[in-house]
C-alpha cells in the first residue's frame, strides 16, 4: 500500500487508540482529499461493527434515550461508538453539542466514542461525513455503532443508507407526530419506539401506531394482488414497544427486538442487498460532491463561462444549454486498466 501521511495515525487507530480516532475523523471533517487518503487505507478494516441508526423529533429525548442504551449495551461488553449529527451553528458551521452535555456520564467510558458532527446544511438528516465516520469507528474496533440524525420529518431518510436497524422514537403529548411520519420515514422504520412511557397517552401513541402499521399492509397485499406478485421473501413488520430512558424500563426488551431484527436481515439475505444498495448510494453522493466543487471551480473567473452566461442574456441560449455545455466541458477520460 503507498505509504501517505496518515500512516502513523492509520497504526495507532488499529491498535485501538482514541487519540487517533479522533484527530482521523476531523480531517476527515473538514477535507474531503484527506477522507480520501484515509477511507483508502482503512476500508479493507470495515465491515465488521453493527450500524443502529436512531431518528425522532426534537423533544423525544433522543440524547437520553441512547445513553440509557449505551449503559445496557456497556453491560454486554460492546466497544459502541456514537455519532450525533446536530444542526450546524448559524455563526461557526460547527455544531452544537447538545448531545454531548446530556451523554457526559458515558465519556468516563474506555468502551464508549462519542463524536458530535455538524450536518453543514446537508440535507437527509446526515452529514457529508457521516458515512467515512462509521468506517474510521469500525477500524477502530466498535461492535455497535450508534448514528443519531438531526431530526425526523418527511425527507430525514438517508440514515437508512447508513443503518442496519433503524429506530424512530415518538413520545405522548407531541401533538400529532403520527402526521409527521410520511411514507419515507414510514418504509425507513424497523422498530418504533415510545418513549417517555410514563407520560398519559402512551396507550394511545401505541394504538395509533398499529393502526398505521395496518393500514400500510393492507395498500402493500392490496397491490400485490393487482399485479398479480407473490412476496419472495419475508418481510419485517415494524416492531413496536414502549420505554422510560430515566428508569431504563423495557430497554433489555428493546435490545432483543434490535437483536431479532439482526437476525432476521441475516437469515432473509437482506444483509448483501443492503450492502450493494449502500455502495451505490455513497458513491453518488460522493460524486454528486465532487461533481459541483468541480462545477464551482469552473465558474471562478472563467472566460468561457462569462460567454455562455452572455448568450444565456442575450436569449441566443437557455439555463438548460448552458448546463449541458458545461457537462461537455467536464472531461474525465477513463482508461480500461483504471479498472
Amino acid at each position: 500500500m503507498m505509504s501517505t501521511q496518515y500512516d502513523d495515525l492509520m497504526q495507532r487507530l488499529l491498535q485501538g487508540e482514541t487519540r487517533a480516532a479522533a484527530r482521523l475523523i476531523t480531517l476527515t471533517e473538514n477535507d474531503i482529499n484527506a477522507a480520501e487518503t484515509i477511507i483508502h487505507s482503512v476500508y479493507k478494516h470495515t465491515g465488521n461493527a453493527y450500524i443502529l441508526g436512531i431518528t425522532g423529533a426534537p423533544g423525544s429525548g433522543k440524547s437520553t434515550f441512547i445513553s440509557t442504551l449505551i449503559q445496557k449495551l456497556l453491560k454486554e461488553d460492546r466497544k459502541i461508538g456514537v455519532i450525533c449529527v446536530d444542526p450546524s451553528s448559524p455563526l461557526t458551521g460547527g455544531a452544537l453539542l447538545g448531545d454531548r452535555i446530556r451523554m457526559k456520564d458515558m465519556f468516563s467510558s474506555d468502551n464508549v466514542f462519542i463524536r458530535s458532527m455538524a450536518n453543514r446544511g446537508q440535507l437527509g438528516g446526515l452529514s457529508r461525513a457521516t458515512e467515512d465516520v462509521i468506517k474510521i469507528l469500525d477500524a477502530y474496533g466498535c461492535d455497535i455503532i450508534i448514528v443519531e440524525t438531526v431530526g425526523v420529518g418527511q425527507s430525514e431518510v438517508d440514515i437508512f443508507r447508513s443503518a442496519h436497524t433503524v429506530l424512530v422514537l415518538l413520545v405522548p403529548g407531541l401533538g400529532d407526530d403520527i402526521q409527521t411520519i410520511k411514507a419515507g420515514i414510514m418504509e425507513i422504520t424497523d422498530i418504533f419506539v415510545v418513549n417517555k412511557m410514563d407520560l398519559p397517552g402512551a396507550d394511545r401513541k401505541v394504538a395509533e401506531l398499529i393502526q398505521m402499521l395496518e393500514l400500510n399492509m393492507n395498500y402493500k397485499y392490496k397491490s400485490h394482488e393487482i399485479n398479480k406478485n407473490v412476496l419472495t421473501t419475508e418481510e419485517w413488520t415494524p416492531e413496536i414497544i414502549q420505554t422510560n430512558s430515566i428508569t431504563g424500563q423495557n430497554f433489555e426488551e428493546l435490545i432483543e427486538k434490535i437483536e431479532k431484527h439482526h437476525r432476521f436481515i441475516q437469515n432473509q439475505g437482506i444483509v448483501s442487498n443492503y450492502l450493494r444498495n449502500r455502495i451505490k448510494q455513497e458513491t453518488l453522493q460522493i460524486l454528486k460532491y465532487k461533481l459541483i466543487k468541480k462545477t464551482e471551480n469552473m465558474f471562478e473567473d472563467n472566460s468561457l463561462i462569462e460567454k455562455l452566461i452572455a448568450q444565456v442574456i442575450e436569449k441566443t441560449m437557455d439555463p438548460y444549454e448552458m448546463a449541458n455545455s458545461i457537462i461537455r466541458l467536464l472531461k474525465f477520460p477513463v482508461k480500461d486498466r483504471d479498472f
